[in-house]
């Protein structure tokens, strides 16, 4: 049985040095925000999308004054827009007149991404109900279940889940969707994750494991969890340090019976 007896005292260097996702102060700017929306970026259609204007996008489709997929000067669509600010009424109009899902911004995201990202679960469902892809990968490699797994809402994951979301999609420093729910302290998500066969011996670009990225976050039950779903304690992976040297110099104290 594998018990965990809590933080020590000890504090010391970390063998890995600075990293980028790893690291609390260097995380990605505006993980779990909508955009910078300036008035003289946007398009007519835009504005109204942003506001949730449902009759003004319609008079402007109908008028000509913007094309349903039309790009401001950020490359976002009307679509982009209404999924960042929660207009799910936008959203479906703009899908009844056969907008494109996959369209992607000038940071490759796209719609779905803008939805997850700013936790609007209504245009969520919208969009992979009607097809939305759920894999494409903006420009530093997450997925629509990256940025799912930063937030708190389990259900946009099984969401996500259902319309085949990968599990096991890597970003530019390797972290899979369980790394980052690991990383951030996400333990109901983690838990989630796990049920749903999320690969726990993953590591990311420094080859730190999920355990490893428990204790860098000083999350017990995390690393309770882990401990219990058979995670190995002892891989030599950073720079030839076990999870459990590095959770000592980390000062957290892992205790196996």
């Amino acid at each position: 049985m594998k018990k965990i007896f809590g933080f020590g005292s000890k504090k010391g260097v970390s063998p890995l040095g600075s990293a980028s996702v790893g690291q609390k102060n260097n995380r990605i700017d505006n993980f779990l925000m909508g955009y910078h929306v300036r008035d003289r970026d946007l398009g007519k259609i835009h504005k109204a999308a942003c506001v949730g204007n449902v009759a003004k996008v319609q008079q402007i489709l109908f008028l000509g004054k913007n094309g349903v997929d039309d790009r401001d000067k950020m490359n976002r669509t009307a679509l982009h827009l209404a999924c960042a600010n929660g207009h799910p009424e936008v959203v479906t109009l703009l899908i009844e007149r056969k907008c494109h899902l996959n369209l992607c911004d000038n940071e490759n995201r796209t719609a779905l991404m803008k939805a997850v990202q700013c936790q609007e679960e209504k245009c969520v469902n919208i969009l992979l109900e009607n097809g939305a892809d759920p894999n494409i990968r903006d420009l530093s490699g997450n997925t629509a279940l990256h940025y799912a797994a930063f937030g708190d809402n389990i259900s946009i994951i099984e969401k996500l889940l259902l319309y085949n979301a990968n599990t096991e999609a890597r970003n530019k420093d390797n972290f899979t969707p369980l790394l980052v729910a690991v990383n951030e302290n996400k333990q109901q998500i983690v838990e989630f994750l796990i049920e749903k066969a999320a690969n726990i011996h993953a590591v990311d670009k420094l080859k730190r494991t999920a355990l490893m990225l428990a204790v860098n976050s000083e999350s017990t039950n995390v690393v309770r969890l882990l401990l219990q779903q058979g995670i190995d304690p002892f891989p030599q992976v950073v720079y030839a340090w076990t999870a459990d040297e590095y959770a000592y110099i980390k000062g957290f104290n892992l205790c196996l019976h």
